[in-house]
């Protein structure tokens, strides 16, 4: 194929290019679902940091201008490709207290007491989101924590005035606000809901974000901070103590990489389950000719759920927390599985069969991403999260920000499905000092060693088939990366054997075609958001696509 014609098609059809734009940039590029977070970043590359610095200087903001899901009160994980062509991976995902037991949600017959995992100082597991961009900034970052995290504070003591769609997500947790009075002093407008264009002041978490400007991660784990959370967790039926946040540890693992038609997947290893699922996946996958039959047609719908399948069902049963579990990586990653798997799925012409269903509704899954390129060729991926909007709906004293329910990822009773819907076994059984399991997947993609994509979402499992649906529509179907990331989406977990799916992803003659096959469909709103960067292999150009399902993100570069 002529060069010109490659670029047209994979970079820029025309029939794309008039719906869907992405943002073009030469040197840098920040994406993130708040548009002022994305700013912080930018800011940060002009002034003459790199990408880890930006990384930084976003995660801060967005605790303050996404207090949903931005955060400092959870924990997540980065994946990190540097020039010189070294990939990292940090985990600072949560840990449960040392006080943690197997059983610490059942009541006396053995079943889950409600509400106990997502709401309230119980559910909260002990925060890594400080320590892991701390130690990120210091190991490989170039600035003073005071200037990147200068925006942050700013936006804290400043404000900034909300849109409609911060006015919906507040509002729409407005009773538990008036619940506790610290939450509503801060969230509520004068104990009414904010409208737009209200300015929203968070005066206790500028002073908090202040004290770690100053004194870094050693306040939050040893200072007064810690020491705040530990008594309102005592005041209110938690288990949290010093010594859990005194002995948190951020961990650099190396990434989980396998390969796809010629790029290399850089993803995040366990304790996350993304990286080590969505290779499953691709590497069944590479067995088809997806394109033969159509975008979203039954045949490529079929191969692609049932790859899904599979790996989900490996990754419910036989991954966890590796200090605690012996996870079969190699295994699952390797190109032989996958074949054994892509001959089972020939073999059926049909929804296989494989466990009974079960029924549960999927409730709203909330985390935030952000994407980063520098001029220098380094790369972020980060997703970090509270789990649940707004984490567990608590605020400890005069911090300011929110504590996540991180505790309700664990399988609080192996066999039974959690919030997310997420049929899980023994090996994500709740121990103490053992982090859950997670669906994040921040990625990287290189081809021939350089950065292709960066990419990632929220989600919880759905983040997984949502990257690989937007690396799909890339590789597989050459959109632009606008495209690929707005485009409506489907999603298959193993169990509930349900396709989850979006408004107007499928005809109507695929829906039919799809329930002959013995599938069975549940339409569902809109979920996720995409935060992505394509980087042009010829002209080193860069592409940012912020997601259209959160309208107050942007994709800003220089």
């Amino acid at each position: 194929m002529r060069l010109t014609t490659f670029l047209a098609l994979f970079f820029f059809p025309a029939s794309v290019l008039a719906v869907s734009s992405p943002v073009v940039a030469k040197q840098s590029m920040v994406v993130s679902e708040q548009q002022l977070a994305s700013q912080a970043g930018l800011d940060i590359l002009k002034a003459g940091g790199n990408a880890i610095d930006a990384a930084v200087a976003v995660g801060y903001a967005l605790a303050v201008v996404n207090p949903c899901c931005g955060n400092i009160g959870g924990g997540g994980f980065m994946t990190i490709h540097l020039a010189n062509g070294k990939n990292i991976f940090l985990n600072f995902r949560e840990k449960a207290p040392l006080k943690a037991s197997a059983t610490m949600f059942l009541d006396n017959k053995g079943n889950i007491i409600a509400n106990k995992t997502t709401e309230g100082y119980l559910a909260v597991a002990v925060p890594g989101t400080v320590l892991g961009l701390d130690t990120a900034l210091k190991k490989y970052g170039t600035m003073k924590r005071q200037q990147v995290m200068k925006a942050a504070i700013h936006l804290a003591d400043n404000g900034y005035a909300l849109t409609s769609y911060a006015v919906k997500l507040l509002n729409n947790s407005f009773s538990y606000f008036q619940k506790q009075p610290n939450v509503a002093a801060i969230f509520l407008n004068n104990t009414k809901p904010y409208r737009l264009g209200d300015i929203l002041i968070q005066k206790e978490l500028g002073n908090t974000l202040k004290k770690i400007a100053a004194d870094g991660a050693d306040i939050f784990y040893k200072g007064d901070i810690a020491s705040a959370i530990i008594n309102a967790s005592e005041k209110n039926g938690g288990i949290l103590s010093l010594r859990d946040f005194a002995q948190y540890t951020v961990q650099e693992l190396t990434p989980i990489q396998c390969s796809y038609h010629g790029y290399t997947i850089v993803s995040a290893p366990p304790p996350s389950s993304g990286g080590v699922t969505l290779c499953e996946i691709a590497n069944i996958l590479e067995n088809y000719s997806l394109t033969k039959a159509g975008y979203h047609s039954a045949h490529d719908v079929h191969f692609i759920v049932e790859a899904m399948r599979y790996a989900f069902a490996d990754r419910n049963n036989q991954l966890g927390d590796p200090d605690f579990v012996n996870n079969p990586v190699e295994k699952l990653i390797s190109k032989e599985y996958a074949k054994t798997i892509h001959q089972k799925i020939l073999k059926d012409h049909a929804a296989i069969d494989m466990t009974p269903s079960i029924s549960i509704t999927h409730q709203s899954l909330n985390t935030t991403h952000y994407s980063i390129v520098d001029k220098n060729g380094n790369a972020v991926s980060v997703t970090y999260t509270l789990n649940s909007f707004f984490g567990a709906k608590v605020i400890a004293g005069n911090t300011g920000f929110f504590l996540n329910n991180e505790m309700d990822d664990f399988a609080s009773k192996p066999g039974a499905v959690n919030q997310f819907g997420l049929l899980q076994n023994m090996a994500n059984n709740i121990q103490p000092g053992k982090r859950p399991l997670s669906s994040m997947t921040p990625t990287i993609i290189l081809k021939d060693k350089n950065i292709f994509m960066v990419l990632g979402s929220p989600g919880g499992p759905r983040i997984i088939t949502a990257t690989l649906e937007t690396l799909l529509n890339v590789i597989n179907y050459k959109m632009n990366i606008q495209k690929a990331v707005d485009e409506p989406r489907f999603h298959h977990q193993w169990l509930p054997d349900v396709i989850d799916y979006e408004p107007d992803t499928f005809s109507i003659g695929t829906i039919n075609h799809l329930e002959e096959m013995g599938y069975h469909l549940k339409l569902q709103k809109t979920w996720g958001a995409m935060e992505a960067i394509l980087l042009n292999p010829i002209d080193g150009i860069l592409y940012g696509a912020n997601d259209s399902r959160r309208p107050d993100g942007k994709a800003i570069g220089y």
